[in-house]
């Protein structure tokens, strides 16, 4: 015991003053161009820091003595140096990348809550680059997340691998963080995606499988964490101008109005920072007119965010506030429900009974994180949030409103007791409250203590770790859960750091019930939908075994999965039969724990460089087997919405300051929807073709892009169109 003890006080006595120093320099490509947003760590310690827009980095605290550092970037070759370093003093490095198109991501962060440097995490994550991001010219990063493999955005709601399926506006299962806090509704549970304007975003990493052993609930099937743009140094200024229109619909009989669809927006960032404060100060305002009879939007967003340094400590305050305004067209318009020109259905219209549908709905966040580092082994982190959503839904027989908050506080501690092993340990708590004519007023609370270990023998590297949180909803009694996890990684080719890599892992996965889905009492499809607030946590184990090969031909590398999710108690709505207080039967609808699944597949993914420095190609397949068995019924079949095939197909070629590139998305039609016979069950695949071109010249870009080009008609639920055809001009200017 006294030895342990003895350890644990090494790890945590600092370091003395007069044993550290500081390491600063540039990381550049080889035509001297500096590397934003590159990442430079010394080894098997906490130390770390990222280059700003100049190529630029500063880290403290670095002991005394032979010093290694490693630097890396998206798209180039990772590098490593020993230097010397004398106590109190500072030394300069500087590095140099190659360009590498088939390098791997050079930090993992969302499989550990900790950043790994250079090494694979034991279960998949996808990146979504800030490259990703402005050569789409998205307004919003889930636009981005469509060209995920494996990945489907369904009307706002995220599948992972087959995860969520689809209930409009009632849940996730996948969590989304900003900058590491837990940012899903209160109240609902779901996502807000334009929460933030995309130019505050610098990059997005995608957990699949589940992370419930780090994060807890609505980790169920996965975790999105994106991350904001840091605070550089010096004066620096953004405007984005954006502005196009939408295609008409193929079919003359469908036209609804005479005037083209149009759409715009502007955003415009300001920054000022040294080597102790900084600040950026961001708003931005978008307008459509849809392309849907009813489907006009606006939105407002305004976003600032602060950090404050010392030699060992950072703490950074951020916030956004966004208002939106946006008309709903809430199915299509079958025969004889508005002027359908004789048509069996007119998909660009609604039912005139539908007329005047709204939705307002205002959301913001406050947050502050502060990360102190005692030596280079050691370092906690505090952080503390709040979450508030406003939506009022004006329907022309009703309104309805709700105003969810969610409260966060959380502290972590990160220890490095070696070279070779990594701990972190950490408690989180959530109070969520809703006030609602539909949710009624209620609260939740959510407590959690988790830990996790990471070792390396030789090249092998195993991680094991849980969680266990405690939910109690309106102060009563708690409910407990526990989700354990385990993890391994074997490389299969030790020749180089990007060599091919063995990866299997078993976790659980929880999602507790939300505060709506518990209490909400409303009508939907003409049907009264009834509450269930005894209803239980989602609960799955998830399994994966994955490999990453090493580069071939100096041209190609693949990646592959086989992945295996156990479901129970999954929530659904339910057609049931009630009887009044005169015994007359009456249907309603219902959220129920009725299932038991199976989701199985593959994830597999190609990436490839045949012209070096021009030609970039990926190639995503998923193929999902789900089942689904309802309680106490020996009969089974395939999970809603759950399409069996996906593919994603992106190509980018750039020629000096100009680039093309396409995407191309699929998705086989899904077997089976919700309610089915009580909805209009009309679907068909999805075939969608994006195209894109830019043009760069020093301070400004020019980016031109044409989603759906085939003006393919779809959709991803029932009477609901998918966007047509979409071609936009971007102009941005940065200084």
């Amino acid at each position: 015991m006294h030895r342990a003890i003895a350890a644990l006080l090494l790890v945590l006595a600092p370091v003395g003053a007069g044993a550290q120093g500081i390491v600063r320099g540039t990381v550049r490509d080889k035509d001297g161009s500096p590397i934003a947003s590159a990442s430079v760590a010394v080894r098997g310690t906490t130390l770390a820091a990222r280059t700003d827009p100049t190529g630029r980095f500063r880290i403290t605290l670095v002991p005394a003595g032979r010093v290694h550092l490693y630097a890396a970037a998206i798209g180039h070759a990772s590098a490593d140096t020993i230097v010397s370093l004398t106590g109190g003093d500072s030394t300069l490095v500087d590095f140099v990348l190659a360009a590498e198109p088939l390098a791997l991501p050079p930090v993992d962060v969302i499989s550990s809550r900790v950043p790994h440097f250079g090494e694979r995490p034991s279960t998949s994550v996808a990146d979504v680059t800030s490259q990703d991001l402005d050569r789409r010219a998205l307004n919003t990063v889930d636009e981005a997340l469509e060209h995920v493999s494996s990945v489907q955005m369904i009307n706002g709601q995220t599948n992972i691998r087959g995860s969520t399926g689809y209930v409009q506006g009632l849940n996730s299962r996948v969590l989304m963080t900003v900058d590491g806090i837990p940012m899903n509704q209160g109240d609902r549970g779901g996502i807000n995606w334009d929460l933030l304007g995309v130019d505050e975003i610098e990059s997005a990493q995608v957990l699949k499988g589940a992370g419930s052993s780090l994060y807890g609930s609505a980790a169920f099937g996965g975790v999105i964490n994106v991350t904001t743009r840091d605070v550089p140094n010096g004066l620096h200024t953004r405007l984005r101008l954006s502005g196009g229109g939408y295609g008409d619909p193929p079919h003359s009989i469908w036209r609804f109005r005479d005037e083209q669809g149009l759409l715009g927006s502007g955003d415009l960032a300001a920054s000022y920072g040294d080597d102790v404060i900084g600040g950026r100060i961001s708003g931005g305002y978008r307008h459509s007119d849809g392309y849907r009879e009813q489907d006009q939007e606006d939105h407002l967003h305004f976003a600032a965010r602060g950090r404050w340094n010392t030699a060992n400590t950072r703490v950074d305050v951020s916030g956004a506030w966004a208002d939106d305004r946006y008309d709903v067209p809430l199915a299509w318009c079958n025969r004889g429900e508005c002027a359908d020109s004789g048509q069996e259905y007119q998909p660009f219209r609604v039912d005139t009974g539908q007329l005047g549908a709204r939705t307002d709905s205002k959301k913001s966040y406050v947050a502050v994180q502060s990360r102190t580092t005692l030596s280079p082994r050691f370092a906690w982190s505090a952080r503390g949030s709040w979450f508030r959503t406003d939506f009022t839904d004006v329907r022309p027989d009703m309104n309805e409103y709700g105003i969810g908050n969610r409260f966060g506080l959380a502290g972590q501690i990160e220890a490095r007791p070696d070279s070779t092993r990594t701990v972190v340990v950490g408690l989180e708590g959530t109070f969520s409250d809703v006030t609602s004519d539909i949710f009624g007023k209620h609260s939740q609370s959510e407590f959690a203590a988790y830990g996790q270990s990471e070792q390396r023998a030789g090249a092998v590297r195993v991680s094991g770790g849980a969680r266990v949180d405690f939910l109690a909803v309106d102060g009563g009694s708690l409910t407990a859960v526990v989700s354990p996890r385990i993890g391994l990684t074997i490389p299969t080719d030790a020749r180089a750091r990007d060599g091919g890599m063995l990866r299997a892992s078993v976790g659980r996965g929880f999602r507790a019930p939300t505060m709506a889905e518990r209490f909400v009492h409303t009508f939907a499809l003409g049907f009264e939908v009834v509450p269930n607030p005894t209803l239980r946590p989602e609960t799955a184990w998830s399994f994966e075994i994955g490999h990453t090969s090493a580069p071939m031909f100096h041209t190609l590398r693949l990646d592959a999965a086989l992945f295996w999710t156990e479901a129970r108690d999954l929530i659904e709505p339910q057609i049931i039969q009630v009887l009044d207080s005169s015994g007359t039967p009456h249907i309603n609808i219902q959220l129920q724990n009725v299932v038991r699944a199976r989701i199985a597949g593959i994830d597999a993914n190609v990436i490839a460089a045949p012209i070096s420095g021009h030609l970039t190609t990926t190639l995503g397949y998923t193929y999902l087997s789900t089942r689904r068995q309802l309680s106490g019924d020996t009969t089974s079949g395939p999970l809603a919405f759950r399409p069996p095939h996906q593919i994603t197909l992106s190509a980018d070629y750039t020629f000096g300051v100009a680039g093309v590139g396409a995407d191309y998305r699929f998705a086989s039609r899904p077997e089976t929807i919700e309610l089915e016979g009580f909805v209009d069950s009309r679907r068909v695949a999805v075939n969608v073709l994006d195209l894109r071109a830019s043009w760069t010249r020093g301070p400004v870009e020019l980016r031109l892009l044409a989603t759906n080009v085939l003006n393919y008609i779809y959709n991803l639920v029932p009477e609901t169109l998918a966007p047509v055809r979409t071609v936009t001009v971007t102009a941005v200017w940065s200084h």
